[in-house]
């Protein structure tokens, strides 16, 4: 906008050096530049649908009786934040090194912060581009989300599935008492990534599914090994194998008579 009197005889608009309208005509080819206003009082140009490359000073020239005047506006063009790049899914092994990515773009340059999304997580991790996590542990599995700001808009989140492999570890696996004729269960839980495989053994013989009065049930965290109508042979000692990529680990327990 461009306030004149009455002592005002010729106006324009100007772009840095060129002109983009001069009173009543226009100069530029930009269809998105029109004239709004010329009157006695105002002489008003209007840019559509904004640019970055449209910032940058704007010059209102007023010619009167005596000498020309003029008046000049900056304009600021703000960009909406916008993850450009970011790092992929990734598998590790416990131990190993992670680096992951965050690009982002908008005007003002955006603030760019990274979060473990975890119920122990507090706060940011880390407050630029780039997040470096030397010997990960299967805590710091899960996934971690880049958010991008500089409030022009609400903030742009994406996110990155981090998953930490590490060997079975057993976490519980215990002895059971059972009378003759009853039915019997040893339970072997074992946390893994990639899930552990189960293997059961009587003494130094592997068990089988098929084996009769036997039923062995494998889930990802736990194997159950069910004894139907436990006779005096069943009693002794069980090993329990759990088995990943990453290594394997067995626990003993004993199914005996009360």
């Amino acid at each position: 906008r461009c306030t004149v009197d009455n002592r005002v005889t010729r106006v324009a608009w100007l772009n840095r050096s060129s002109i983009l309208y001069a009173g009543n005509d226009k100069w530029c080819l930009d269809p998105r530049v029109v004239l709004l206003a010329n009157t006695k009082t105002q002489y008003i140009i209007q840019i559509q649908d904004v640019d970055v490359y449209d910032e940058g000073p704007y010059t209102c020239s007023v010619q009167t009786d005596n000498h020309p005047k003029t008046s000049r506006v900056h304009l600021i063009v703000q960009v909406s934040p916008k993850i450009t790049e970011i790092s992929s899914d990734i598998s590790i092994n416990e131990g190993g090194n992670v680096s992951l990515t965050c690009i982002a773009t908008g005007r003002p340059d955006p603030t760019i912060t990274w979060r473990h999304i975890s119920p122990k997580a507090v706060g940011f991790i880390s407050e630029d581009e780039y997040l470096e996590i030397t010997g990960i542990t299967r805590e710091q599995s899960g996934e971690y989300e880049c958010s991008a700001s500089n409030d022009v808009a609400a903030p742009v989140v994406q996110r990155v599935k981090v998953t930490v492999n590490y060997p079975p570890y057993i976490s519980d696996a215990k002895s059971t008492g059972v009378p003759v004729g009853q039915k019997g269960i040893l339970l072997c839980e074992a946390s893994a990534v990639p899930s552990a495989q189960f293997q059961w053994y009587k003494d130094d013989k592997r068990l089988t599914e098929g084996q009769k009065g036997l039923k062995v049930e494998n889930k990802d965290f736990f194997s159950r090994l069910t004894f139907f109508n436990v006779s005096e042979q069943d009693y002794g000692n069980y090993t329990c194998v759990a088995s990943n990529k990453l290594g394997n680990t067995n626990a003993s327990m004993i199914l005996y008579g009360e």
